[in-house]
């Protein structure tokens, strides 16, 4: 595969995830005017430390192909974005941020032979997370939307309540991080329960 051009961001972009975004810097501002000419594709991956303005950032190896879907050029070469997740990517080897961060990638598909949940295991963290959503609604905790149309294939599913869940981007990194859908439902079911003993833990206070 080509190089393709990365965009390291302080939140995580899961597969089926929606990415809105505001180009001011020149380095993205080329990244954005070179896939519209092109492919209009670029990696996203987390920013463990640093910033996401001016470089010097540590990234990790894992992230999301993003292609953008809608682009308004707003004035002084700055641009609105929205762009969708659609795969996984692993990092073979970062390439010089010239004239912004390239990486050669991988895509990265969970193994065939990896274990799929039972029905029973799925369908309990659907509930169970629609349930602390509920909570965190109530408590005046911004959340995302997980209605009745949660894919039936855990293997994408699993991504969209990561992606609705009031969580750092550390763990959603982690449920991005984590190969096989039944390795992600346990562990979803897990950052479910802790969401929803501190959202227990704050309204007894």
């Amino acid at each position: 595969m080509a190089p393709l051009p990365m965009f390291p961001l302080g939140s995580v972009l899961l597969p089926g995830g929606v990415l809105p975004l505001h180009i001011f810097e020149p380095r993205y501002r080329q990244l954005v005017q070179d896939c519209l000419a092109g492919t209009p594709e670029f990696g996203v991956v987390l920013i463990e430390r640093g910033s996401e303005v001016g470089g010097g950032d540590v990234r990790t190896d894992v992230g999301t192909l993003a292609r953008i879907v809608a682009a308004q050029e707003i004035g002084d070469g700055r641009w609105q974005l929205v762009a969708v997740g659609t795969r996984r990517l692993r990092v073979e080897r970062w390439l010089e941020d010239d004239p912004y961060p390239r990486a050669e990638v991988e895509d990265w598909e969970d193994d065939p032979q990896a274990e799929l949940p039972g029905a029973e295991s799925y369908a309990a963290l659907l509930d169970e997370a629609r349930d602390v959503l509920a909570l965190a609604a109530e408590a005046g905790v911004a959340v995302g939307e997980l209605g009745g149309e949660v894919a039936d294939d855990p293997r994408l599913g699993t991504f969209e309540v990561a992606g609705a869940l009031p969580i750092g981007p550390l763990d959603r990194h982690r449920v991005l991080s984590t190969d096989g859908a039944a390795a992600r439902v346990a562990l979803l079911r897990e950052l479910v329960l802790d969401v929803r003993i501190l959202l227990e833990a704050s309204r007894g206070r």
